[in-house]
């Protein structure tokens, strides 16, 4: 029996998907119908994107059509974005360039992270991300990244950031839950209602929507488009709204669009 289960084990292992950095590679005919040798890339960015500061909302009238557009206007602070590190396939195993944001004095980084940004020719920076790509050429550390290079105007951007933290909130604020009647009697106003049966299951099923913590989470808003850009005041005008309160730090990189940018699998 011992043998026969390693033999199923042996026999499973080569269906599972075998990880590596950067890339799944299936070696037989797994889940999915996918083919043996079938290399299946990571998600990645479709583009070096920049790290921005919110600035607050404010209404942009179209030079064009006179018509008032609800934008969101994105500033940049001081130092900008500049490359502190390249990462390639040969040393670290997949491509990637990772971007500093906001600059700020020595004593506010550990002596580890002055190291790391002076070995790229960087100043002191606050914020670094990362943003991975297919490919890294024309890129070194120490370079300098303009917004106004890298975007223009009319472009579709993802815009990711933390949003407002709401604290506790209930059921109808939280997951839009309808309330109760409030008169004829009725006792149950805004309380959730049933959770779940008795005896069968005799739990609470997982993922069940009830009270709790509200925002304050990673949030990414897709696709969203520059209505302006002004280099004097070196700000961009994204339409719509974005994550968090003004001051709160945005990453903003190309929209991922499938079959235009992003290759299909």
């Amino acid at each position: 029996m011992a043998m026969a289960a390693v033999g199923v084990g042996g026999a499973l292992a080569t269906l599972l998907p075998q990880r590596r950095r950067g890339t799944v590679t299936w070696s037989g005919v797994a889940a999915g119908g996918r083919r043996a040798g079938v290399a299946v890339r990571a998600s990645y960015e479709a583009g070096v994107g920049v790290m921005a500061t919110k600035v607050g909302m404010m209404t942009y009238f179209d030079p064009g059509t006179g018509k008032p557009v609800p934008v969101t206007v994105v500033g940049f602070r001081d130092g900008g974005n500049v490359v502190t590190q390249v990462k390639t396939a040969a040393t670290d195993g997949y491509d990637a360039v990772q971007v500093g944001y906001h600059g700020v004095r020595e004593d506010k980084l550990t002596r580890p992270e002055l190291g790391h940004l002076g070995k790229a020719g960087a100043p002191p920076l606050r914020h670094l991300q990362e943003f991975r790509l297919t490919a890294v050429d024309g890129f070194e550390p120490g370079q300098p990244l303009d917004f106004a290079e890298l975007f223009k105007e009319g472009d579709l951007v993802d815009v990711s950031g933390n949003s407002i933290g709401k604290g506790f909130q209930g059921g109808i604020k939280r997951h839009n839950f309808k309330r109760g009647l409030m008169t004829h009697g009725s006792k149950s106003h805004r309380q959730l209602g049933s959770i779940g049966a008795g005896t069968t299951p005799g739990r609470v099923y997982k993922g069940k929507k009830m009270p709790g913590r509200m925002g304050g989470t990673k949030t990414k808003i897709r696709k969203l488009k520059i209505v302006k850009i002004d280099n004097d005041l070196r700000v961009l005008m994204i339409k719509g709204a974005v994550p968090g309160k003004p001051g709160n730090l945005l990453r903003i990189a190309p929209a991922k669009i499938v079959g235009k940018n992003i290759p299909k699998n």
